[in-house]
C-alpha cells in the first residue's frame, strides 16, 4: 500500500482499536511538517519516544495517563512481543530500564517505559502497512 494520508485514515476508520486511532491521529497530525512522509515514523521509530519527538509523550503525568487510557491494548502488545522473543520478563525486553522493584508497573517509571512501547509498537505495526517503510522499519 502507498503511504498517503487517505491510506492512513483508512486504517484509522476501519481500526476497532482505540491506541491504533490515537497512533493514526499522531500521523495526521504532523503529515504536513514533513516532505518525506515516510520520517514521521522513522523519526520515532530510530530515535524512540525518550527522545521527545512526541511532545505529548514527555512527561510522567502525560504517559501514565496514556498507558492507563490504552493499558490493555499495551499489555496485549507487551505480551505479543515477549512471546515472539522468547522473552518472558518485562525486565529481560526493557533491560536495566525496568525498575524490577515494580514488576507488576504499578509505579510511573513502568508505565512510563509501557507507554513508550505501546506508541512505538502500534506505530511500527501502522508502518508495516506501507511499501515505502518495508526495509526502514
Amino acid at each position: 500500500m502507498k503511504l498517503t494520508l487517505a491510506n492512513i485514515k483508512e486504517i484509522k476508520r476501519k481500526s476497532e482499536s482505540p491506541l491504533t486511532r490515537r497512533v493514526c491521529n499522531y500521523v495526521i497530525d504532523r503529515w504536513s511538517e514533513y516532505s518525506d512522509k515516510s520520517h514521521i515514523f522513522t523519526d520515532v521509530l530510530y530515535h524512540g519516544c525518550q527522545s521527545g519527538i512526541v511532545g505529548e509523550l514527555i512527561y510522567y503525568t502525560d504517559t501514565v495517563r496514556f498507558y492507563k487510557q490504552y493499558r490493555s491494548e499495551i499489555n496485549a502488545l507487551l505480551y505479543d512481543t515477549m512471546n515472539g522473543t522468547g522473552l518472558y520478563a518485562p525486565s529481560d525486553l526493557f533491560g536495566e530500564k525496568w525498575d524490577k522493584e515494580d514488576p507488576l508497573a504499578q509505579d510511573c517509571h513502568n508505565q512510563n517505559l509501557l507507554a513508550w512501547f505501546g506508541f512505538e509498537e502500534t506505530l511500527r505495526n501502522i508502518g508495516y502497512n506501507f511499501e515505502a517503510l518495508e526495509s526502514k522499519i
